[in-house]
């Protein structure tokens, strides 16, 4: 399975100390499944990538959005261990634009994700992103990461 985690914005500077720390959570995550950052400058460049992507089964796709559904740490492990276990072949994460997503983008998505009703800084809100993808992957292998608080 291969994760994307994607934002509408421009690329980050290898120094930016969010990235770097998103970074490591996502490769901490190689162990269970390929994972992979990707910008895009414009939401439509985003939604082409959804059209664009190869396998047997389209790219499926979950948008950070505050109308979205709000999961707990093992809820959204279990979740993503169905999508896993279901055979999805491409999760595609993203963070949308300073604006938010447009109906069109939130009509296509698979699922819209939230992180509560406060506003988090973009590159915060990859970085939280990150962790709790490790995270859900420790809970489903039995990890000690995640004690459960």
């Amino acid at each position: 399975m291969l994760l994307t985690l994607a934002h509408i914005g421009p690329r980050l500077n290898a120094k930016d100390e969010f990235d770097i720390l998103t970074r490591m959570y996502l490769d901490r995550c190689a162990s269970f499944a390929k994972c992979e950052t990707q910008a895009f400058k414009t939401e439509a460049a985003f939604l082409d990538l959804l059209d664009q992507t190869k396998g047997r089964t389209p790219a499926f796709s979950i948008l950070l959005d505050s109308r979205g559904k709000t999961l707990s740490s093992e809820a959204f492990a279990s979740w993503l261990g169905a999508r896993r276990d279901g055979g999805a072949q491409h999760l595609v994460f993203a963070i949308g634009p300073a604006s938010g997503w447009s109906d069109e983008a939130r009509v296509r998505a698979q699922l819209l994700l939230s992180f509560g009703p406060m506003t988090l800084a973009h590159a915060l809100a990859r970085l939280v992103l990150a962790e709790q993808i490790y995270r859900a992957f420790t809970i489903l292998s039995g990890h000690p990461y995640h004690s459960g608080h």
